[in-house]
């Protein structure tokens, strides 16, 4: 028999925040001049402003945010190591724009083009990855695109892997947002992403200075990652993330009229997250949420535990009701795997469910035995 066990019903501290009258109040204490804008929570992905979020618009490199991200899964797939060598064609040493001037026909480590990518920008080494991992750039673009789907990313088309102008490639704020909160969960992202300078040492010897393009990371307490993009047709556009107080913002920045714009208004969108609003726990994984007796197991009690943890994101000021939930058995019955379900956490926002998670075991629950019950009940005499 199950029982309903109310672990705690907590008044937040919550902003409605799809709502179009909190948008509207953010638009007036926020003053973006460029052509598109928002501003993300990275725990729970909810959007805490935007202005013309899924408007199609040029963003130049911060498309290679794609090929950052196709190049980050396809080292923890373990299809390439930091060290495997990736021999360069002409056509890649040959890229315009934002450089490391890499030579043709030799060995590049995968570790020094990635990084050349995400601390400078480089297009010549965006393309060297391409090809390495699909042939050609043709190739790598429709897996950036296929990508781009799965991630839900519905107002994007790429059409190459730097950003380099062309007519038919767009992106969007809202989806720029969607694929850096996707490289973030990648934990070899960040030992680059907050470098201010760096070289790259060429097989010659010959060393080319690596200066990161976003001054955030920089000037901006908290920043330690990001993408910037310019060129004519898009503007100045910066996607950046930084994290305080255990509160990760994304802020997009698209269309600015100059470097300096882009940086500021990322900025001002920061500090408003995180002036304004914080990460409550509500669900913590790593505390159990209940007991269950064991019948027929070797063991007399089991902690059973959420699946995963869940966080949302609360502004200051405004008031919401939480009620988290627990359903699960007083009794479970061996055997049992760790990771199996046994019950269910429901976590409901003003009566309405917002989050189901599984309660499971964390341990393998094992059946006791016929010799271990008669040691049992001698062990009782």
């Amino acid at each position: 028999m199950k029982r309903i066990i109310a672990l705690f019903i907590a008044v937040l501290s919550v902003v409605c925040l799809f709502s179009s009258t909190q948008i509207a109040a953010a638009e007036t204490e926020l003053d973006i001049l460029s052509k598109s804008g928002l501003l993300m929570d990275y725990a729970s992905g909810e959007v805490l402003y935007e202005k013309d979020a899924k408007e199609h618009l040029p963003v130049a490199s911060m498309v290679k945010m794609m090929t950052i991200l196709l190049a980050l899964e396809e080292y923890e797939s373990g299809n390439v190591l930091l060290d495997s060598p990736i021999t360069t064609t002409e056509n890649a040493s040959g890229m315009g724009g934002s450089q490391v001037f890499i030579d043709p026909y030799v060995e590049y480590r995968f570790e020094d083009l990635l990084k050349s990518v995400i601390i400078a920008s480089a297009n010549d080494a965006s393309v060297a990855l391409a090809e390495y991992f699909s042939g050609t750039e043709k190739n790598f673009v429709a897996k950036m695109n296929k990508r781009a789907k799965e991630l839900g990313m519905t107002d994007t088309n790429y059409v190459n892997c730097t950003g380099l102008p062309s007519p038919e490639q767009y992106s969007c704020a809202k989806d720029s947002a969607i694929v850096m909160r996707e490289i973030l969960k990648h934990e070899i992202y960040h030992n680059y992403s907050s470098i201010w300078l760096d070289e790259l040492v060429h097989p010659s010897g010959r060393k080319t200075e690596l200066t990161n393009t976003n001054r955030l990371i920089r000037y901006y307490n908290g920043c330690d990652g990001g993408k910037t993009g310019s060129t004519n047709e898009a503007g100045c556009c910066l996607t950046a993330s930084a994290s305080r107080d255990g509160m990760r913002l994304i802020s997009v920045i698209v269309g600015a009229q100059n470097s300096k714009m882009r940086f500021n208004e990322s900025s001002a969108l920061l500090n408003y997250g995180f002036n304004n609003f914080e990460n409550k726990v509500l669900v913590n994984c790593n505390e159990a949420l209940s007991s269950a007796k064991i019948e027929k197991g070797k063991s007399e009690v089991c902690n059973l535990y959420a699946a995963e943890c869940y966080s949302t994101i609360v502004k200051k000021g405004d008031n919401s009701s939480f009620e988290v939930v627990v359903d699960a058995p007083e009794k479970i019955y061996a055997p049992l795997k760790a990771g199996e379900k046994v019950g269910k956490v429901l976590v409901t926002r003003d009566g309405n469910v917002v989050k189901e998670i599984d309660v499971v075991t964390k341990e393998d629950v094992s059946h006791i035995s016929y010799f271990d019950s008669i040691k049992n009940v001698v062990a009782g005499w």
